[in-house]
């Protein structure tokens, strides 16, 4: 498997990784189709496998008892869902699910434990991905307490956009709400003010971007805060000390 070239479409933390690093991964990397719905990752569940994901979304999603569900974090193609694994957690109280179908890069939760104890390059991109996704949960349980609905709903638009790369995805009423935590009837008041603002147009389940400066206005400052912390990670920076 060649060395995947950074940008949309490609896993941002395995493009990252110098050639060396990436030809000793490949062989081990497995692509796989991810269709909207499909569940990654139980609650409390042994993972197995971890993902890079290459293209679509993914959702960190957390349920209640009563069965109420909200996600917590997004993750696109410049993360890995079980993060917990590459912490030495085998489990998580965590479902992940897909929001925008896509691809994935699956690898063995050994192989990853294998190749993280060698330190390096990928040890360092997944040690700072987890900050920025920390910080990410952070801001999403700051902005679900604190901003309106409309805000909050144009930045997770403008997320999902910044991920899908095309101005037009299907996205549900039925997942836009359980994102946002809120009622259908909500998604559908807060959809309607942005397409009679002409930011953009939603019909059944399909969403088009009309207006992206606008709908960046109509957001909160969630949106640029992790943004800002996903773009460190891939700042050149010093790698980790190998071990």
């Amino acid at each position: 498997m060649a060395k995947p070239d950074p940008g949309l479409g490609e896993n941002r933390i395995l493009a990252a990784l110098p050639r060396a690093d990436y030809a000793r991964l490949s062989p081990h990397l497995q692509r796989v189709e991810i269709v909207t719905g499909a569940i990654l990752q139980e609650e409390a569940e042994r993972q197995d496998h971890v993902f890079f994901p290459e293209s679509g979304i993914l959702s960190l999603v957390s349920s209640l008892e009563t069965g109420e569900q909200i996600e917590v974090a997004a993750i696109g193609n410049e993360g890995m869902v079980g993060v917990s694994v590459f912490l030495g957690v085998p489990a998580a109280p965590i479902q992940v699910v897909s929001q925008v179908p896509g691809t994935a890069l699956r690898l063995t939760a050994a192989r990853l434990h294998e190749e993280t104890q060698r330190g390096g390059a990928l040890y360092d991109r997944l040690g700072r991905y987890v900050h920025a996704l920390l910080i990410s949960m952070g801001q999403s349980i700051a902005c679900n307490r604190f901003h309106d609905l409309d805000a909050r709903c144009a930045r997770w638009l403008l997320t999902a956009h910044d991920r899908v790369g095309d101005d037009d995805f299907v996205l549900t009423h039925h997942f836009l709400a359980m994102m946002l935590g809120v009622r259908r009837a909500g998604v559908s008041t807060v959809a309607g003010r942005l397409m009679k603002a002409g930011v953009i147009s939603y019909s059944q389940g399909h969403v088009s971007v009309k207006n992206r400066t606008a709908l960046e206005a109509a957001s909160c400052e969630c949106y640029a805060v992790v943004r800002e912390q996903l773009e460190i990670v891939f700042r050149e920076l010093p790698l980790a000390r190998v071990r």
